[in-house]
């Protein structure tokens, strides 16, 4: 399997003057350019893609939405690989209504298995590992030979290497 993970455009949350929420916030107009930019260019690198997976937040659904298109190619939505924090320690992503909407007063890697929330029903750093771990083993048995486009976060591509190349918490 050739794995070609990309981290989605622009949102809301990634402008400095953001004051808003960090919970699922879609692309800003650069953003929206960003994925139509990429959906021109990669076909012309890669004429065909075996699957193309996604995130359920909103900027990585929007990021995907124009590779579809130009693949032809459906997109399958999981809630595996969206961003460190939105889901539960359970792997169950949180609903608007419950999200806790604040990151605990320490950086996740300074205590791994402590849910990265605030919320106790959080996951932890090694909760967020599992899941991606998970996602990415079942994609290379269910894969082999194609190439795979995974659009998602910095987080779950920075954990996806790890998982990879077997690097410790």
């Amino acid at each position: 399997m050739n794995l070609l993970l990309i981290r989605h455009g622009q949102s809301y949350v990634n402008l400095p003057d953001w004051s808003g929420t960090n919970w699922d916030q879609p692309l800003t107009e650069l953003g929206h350019r960003q994925a139509a930019a990429l959906a021109a260019w990669l076909p012309q690198r890669l004429p065909q893609v075996g699957a193309i997976y996604a995130s359920t937040m909103q900027r990585a659904r929007q990021t995907a939405e124009p590779l579809a298109g130009v693949y032809g190619q459906p997109v399958s939505f999981d809630d595996r690989v969206r961003e460190i924090g939105n889901n539960r320690y359970d792997h169950v992503p949180w609903s608007p209504e419950e999200h806790p909407g604040e990151f605990a007063g320490y950086w996740a890697s300074e205590r791994p298995f402590a849910p990265v929330m605030k919320e106790p029903r959080s996951e932890s750093l090694m909760h967020f590992r599992a899941r991606v771990g998970v996602f990415i083993e079942e994609l290379v048995e269910k894969h082999r030979g194609q190439y795979v486009l995974v659009i998602c976060h910095g987080g779950v591509i920075e954990f996806a290497f790890d998982h990879i190349f077997n690097i410790g918490p």
